[in-house]
Parts: C-alpha cells; sequence; structure tokens
C-alpha cells in the first residue's frame, strides 16, 4: 500500500450531480461510500488502512446526514494532522433556477423543503454549505453541463496512470448459444470456411496454431480483417469522447469454437498495443460439455 490515502470527499447541493460523480468515481478505481454516518468514519479508516489494499476513497455526503455538517470540520481537522490522508473536497454547485427545474423534473422533494418551499430549502441548504465550499480545492459549476460533460471534466481532473479509464471486452461467442446481450458492437463471420469440416481440426479451437492459421490465411479473411480492425479503431475515440468507460465487441460464428475465437484472438490482441484489453471466449467449451453430458 502507499504510504498516503487519496481521499475524495463528494459534497455540494442537493440536485448539482452527486449521483454521476460518484459512478465516475467507481470507474477510476475509487472505493465509493455514499452517506456513510460520520460515527463510523474512525473505524472506518483504521480497517482502510489495516486492509493494505485500498489506496483511493471517494466519501459521498449530502443533508441524508445532517449530523455529517456539525462534525466535518472536525473530522478534516484530524485529517490534515495526519500523513495518512491527503483530502481533497470536490464541491458540485447549480444556479438555483437550474436546481429547481432538476427537481420539477424529478418531482422529488428537497431535504429541507419536504413540507415547505423548494426554494427555501435550496436557500437553507446554501447557507448551510457556504463554508465547506469555500474550503473545497475542486468546485463544479453543472449548471450548463450533461453527465456525459461531467464525467468528463471528473476524469480529466482525477483520473490517474495507474488506473486507465477506457477499456476493451473482446468476446467471441456461437450463434447458436445466442448472441451476448452485453456487446455493444456485434459482427458475424460465419462467411469464412468453417474449420469444423476438417476432421484434424473438429476438436481443437481457434487458439490452436493450425486452427487459427487455417482461418487467417486466406484474403477473404485478410480483407475483412482490416477492414473490420481499421472501423473499430476509427470509432473508439468517438466512444471514449462520449463517456464510455468500456466497449464490448462481440465476435460470432456458429459454434464459437474456430473462427470466432481466432478472429477476437487477433483483434484483441491489436487493440491490446492501445488500449486495457480483455479477450474471453464465451462458447469456446461448449462442444465439449455437450460430448461429455452424452
Amino acid at each position: 500500500m502507499t504510504d498516503t490515502l487519496d481521499l475524495v470527499i463528494i459534497t455540494g447541493m442537493s440536485g448539482a450531480g452527486k449521483t454521476v460523480a460518484m459512478q465516475s468515481f467507481e470507474d477510476l478505481g475509487y472505493f465509493c461510500v455514499d452517506n456513510m454516518p460520520p460515527a463510523l468514519l474512525p473505524k472506518f479508516w483504521e480497517l482502510v488502512k489495516e486492509s493494505g489494499k485500498i489506496t483511493k476513497v471517494a466519501l459521498v455526503i449530502d443533508l441524508r446526514s445532517y449530523a455529517f455538517y456539525d462534525q466535518i470540520h472536525d473530522m478534516l481537522a484530524k485529517l490534515d494532522e495526519t500523513s495518512f490522508v491527503s483530502t481533497r473536497i470536490l464541491f458540485l454547485d447549480a444556479t438555483d433556477a437550474e436546481l429547481v427545474s432538476r427537481y420539477k423534473e424529478t418531482r422529488r422533494s428537497h431535504p429541507l423543503a419536504m413540507e415547505g418551499r423548494l426554494m427555501d430549502g435550496i436557500k437553507r441548504e446554501r447557507a448551510m454549505l457556504t463554508e465547506l465550499r469555500n474550503r473545497a480545492q475542486v468546485v463544479i459549476d453543472t449548471t450548463n453541463l450533461s453527465p456525459r460533460q461531467l464525467r468528463e471534466k471528473l476524469f480529466v481532473g482525477f483520473k490517474s496512470a495507474s488506473h486507465p479509464t477506457f477499456h476493451l471486452e473482446v468476446m467471441s461467442f456461437g450463434f447458436k448459444y445466442g448472441i451476448p446481450i452485453d456487446a455493444d458492437i456485434v459482427m458475424d463471420v460465419r462467411f469464412l470456411p468453417n474449420p469444423y469440416y476438417v476432421p484434424e481440426f473438429r476438436n481443437r479451437t481457434g487458439l490452436d496454431k493450425p486452427v487459427f492459421d487455417y482461418v487467417m490465411n486466406n484474403q477473404a479473411a485478410e480483407d475483412f480483417y482490416q477492414q473490420f480492425y481499421g472501423l473499430l479503431r476509427s470509432i473508439m475515440p468517438q466512444y471514449q469522447k462520449e463517456g464510455k468507460s468500456a466497449v464490448t465487441i462481440a465476435i460470432g460464428c456458429t459454434g464459437g469454437q474456430h473462427r470466432s475465437v481466432a478472429f477476437a484472438k487477433r483483434i484483441g490482441e491489436a487493440f491490446a498495443q492501445d488500449y486495457p484489453v480483455d479477450i474471453t471466449h464465451r462458447d469456446i467449451d461448449k462442444r465439449k460439455e455437450t460430448v461429455n453430458r452424452s
């Protein structure tokens, strides 16, 4: 474990985007805790320090925990005295008009205006948070930001080189077992010659070099690979701009044993030069399982 724990306290006006922020910090590799009672914080720090595994924590605090605002300044003072925790406060804000609009849209009640006027609750909350806002190292006005734009700002401000914020999942599958429901991009390679009909390849897979070479060593396969890979490379930056943290590319053949496996392997290894990549073969052992059951 590093010597210092990176702690980000996410707070701000109700309706300003704390839920989006917490989800973004999860994608950034932070251990996120939503609305922990202040009385449990000392024990939580002890457990974090003893674990030796958690290095980044995002603590989301809002008006569901009224006691927090009575204790936050004492807690921050104690944290400032220790070398174990490096603390930053992220304060999310928006104009009163925008907050009213968001509450009207969601039809939710403001925590400080359960039985009164919405604007009265917003004004009370803003007054309560003035000192904390002044103390925050990072203040983001979300008035004119979409959730995607807020994610982008947080990624730029808090990402670390040790935790990439975008990665690829490259998967092979068999159409006879169904299309993966979590796929973003699906490609069919059943137009290629099928190694299943070559006796010495039938019980092998696209991970075996002779089968891989059989699939790839023809002009149709090479032309298709170059065009498909080129297309994927051109659109990945656009997925990143849209705030996607992962893209799943699913490549299918009939049984998910030969052609799709070979192509997923080649595509995944090519992308691994530029992105973190996980390569999986969903149905590679399905035929073996069927034979064993019969």
